[in-house]
């Protein structure tokens, strides 16, 4: 099963339709709706008083896809900072999570093989560093960001987020299997949480959204079950770009519990 990289939020023009198997699927415009002004300053703005975890989820939105956290214009050609031998090109190569992963551990992790190997290392080292202490290597040459493209307020969310708002996932995902280690949540309290915030876009089965195409769906069980450390960044800090509400203000074990429960949704229509 191919999976898609693209999360659908509340962002996108969707209909539910009650499909033959029982299903409500979301029947996802290609097209994103423009945001509300409310909407808009939701998904790309800032509070006038920023807490931690507000700080947290915006820092690592960029360092997952900062073009759309930022509503910015997409990079044109390959990160010249991105290593030759590795494998992928074009704007994809300018994510952060691109060369350190999205479990931050860079070639000790889950991109320790495969075709998003780099060789690079992880960011675990940004830990308990001062923020602004990281802002040179952040404007280094391996990082050639221009302020155009983030500027110093937004990067200094990136630094917050790399000092502060880092989890070490190899505690609850396998990265040799890529899989979410039995019993290392809470299940009950990843239900509760589940079906009292995510539901309400996705369904109590996770299904209601399908950003799948043709006979292949893809549902949020079907991600949680391929990519879950993909998926324990989005739930910490929301999907780039959409009005997806994020889990950052819960404890890491809560959210830890949240992916557990997810893991178990259903991944096809005939689960």
């Amino acid at each position: 099963m191919t999976i898609s990289k693209t999360w659908i939020g509340a962002a996108f023009v969707f209909t539910l339709a009650l499909q033959p198997w029982g299903v409500a699927v979301a029947d996802v415009s290609e097209e994103p709706q423009e945001h509300g002004a409310h909407q808009q300053d939701f998904v790309h703005g800032a509070p006038q008083v920023q807490s931690l975890e507000w700080t947290l989820a915006a820092g690592g939105r960029i360092y997952d896809n900062w073009w759309e956290a930022l509503d910015r214009d997409m990079p044109e050609g390959t990160n010249p900072a991105y290593p030759a031998t590795a494998e992928q090109d074009g704007p994809g190569t300018w994510r952060c999570k691109e060369c350190h992963g999205w479990d931050y551990a860079g070639a000790d992790g889950v991109y320790g093989k495969g075709s998003h190997f780099t060789g690079i290392k992880g960011v675990f080292g940004a830990r308990g560093r001062p923020p602004e202490s990281l802002l040179a290597t952040l404007r280094d040459e391996n990082h050639p960001y221009t302020v155009e493209m983030i500027n110093d307020a937004e990067l200094l969310r990136v630094a917050t987020f790399l000092s502060q708002g880092l989890v070490d996932m190899h505690n609850f995902i396998d990265t040799e299997t890529r899989t979410v280690i039995p019993g290392s949540g809470d299940f009950d309290r990843g239900r509760a949480i589940f079906q009292t915030t995510c539901a309400a876009c996705h369904g109590f089965d996770g299904r209601a959204m399908d950003w799948g195409s043709g006979d292949e769906h893809n549902f949020v069980g079907t991600e949680a079950a391929a990519l879950p450390d993909e998926v324990f960044n989005k739930i910490s800090n929301a999907h780039p770009g959409v009005a997806m509400i994020n889990v950052r203000a819960f404890s890491v074990q809560d959210r830890i519990s949240l992916l557990n429960y997810i893991a178990t949704l259903p991944t096809g229509i005939d689960d």
